[in-house]
């Protein structure tokens, strides 16, 4: 597959995908696709895209057939809103998708946007699936008019949220990550971190009473000295038989 920028001979590729697209995702009346695809697609439509320095109109290739393409605009200084993923039917089983959406990201960034947002239709179970499965979380709605009728539009972005929470500990600060956990006897263990890049292990922070416990015996037992929680050993050891 071959990703560039959409040139004005892709102009009646672009309609077409599109209006495959749309028939095959939404519950939407034929008519009502054909007159979206003339209202946001029309030549004079695509042709101020093409020149816009702030817009992104990305095509995919397939045998030098354009099968797929991303409409995104720059919106800030660093923030860039992806408006449609459109794959022909045909392929969408051969994870086009996925690489032109991160081919666009890439370009985005390359530009400065450095916080994505993306649009869907909420009719489109697929489409929200798929950028759940990229990992962005739905972050609000919007309508979109579409042939003169409002339709609910789900906005979806990156999770900006910090990956580690610093925590003070002994005489310093740790960083614990509370997506990577050891099961405990009363609640899960999560692991700390000496260092912000997460590259040195420090310990382990007891969820149940939110202490720190950085002791390890050599069977991989872990147990928080405050509450009593424990991680059984990971290795044989007959004492524990």
């Amino acid at each position: 597959m071959n990703i560039r920028i959409a040139r004005p001979g892709d102009r009646p590729a672009v309609r077409d995908v599109a209006r495959r697209s749309m028939q095959a995702s939404y519950s939407l009346d034929p008519k009502t696709i054909v007159g979206a695809i003339q209202e946001w697609y029309d030549e004079d439509r695509l042709t101020a895209v093409l020149e816009d320095d702030g817009k992104l109109l990305l095509v995919a290739e397939h045998d030098d057939q354009v099968v797929g393409f991303t409409d995104s605009v720059v919106t800030g200084e660093e923030t860039a809103e992806l408006l449609w993923l459109h794959i022909d039917p045909d392929y969408r089983s051969e994870d086009y998708g996925k690489q032109l959406y991160e081919a666009t990201r890439d370009r985005l960034a390359n530009r400065g946007a450095t916080t994505l947002r993306a649009r869907v239709l909420a009719d489109n179970a697929d489409g929200n699936g798929f950028y759940e499965r990229r990992g962005l979380i739905k972050v609000g709605e919007t309508e979109v008019d579409i042939d003169g009728t409002p339709h609910v539009e789900n906005i979806y972005a990156e999770d900006e949220q910090p990956r580690l929470e610093a925590v003070e500990g002994d005489d310093r600060t740790v960083y614990v990550d509370h997506e990577d956990q050891e099961r405990g006897s009363v609640a899960p263990f999560d692991v700390v971190y000496a260092n912000e890049s997460a590259e040195d292990l420090y310990g382990y922070w007891c969820s149940n009473c939110e202490s720190l416990s950085n002791a390890m015996d050599p069977m991989g037992r872990i147990q928080c000295d405050a509450c009593g929680n424990a991680r059984k050993p990971t290795r044989w050891d007959s004492a524990y038989m």
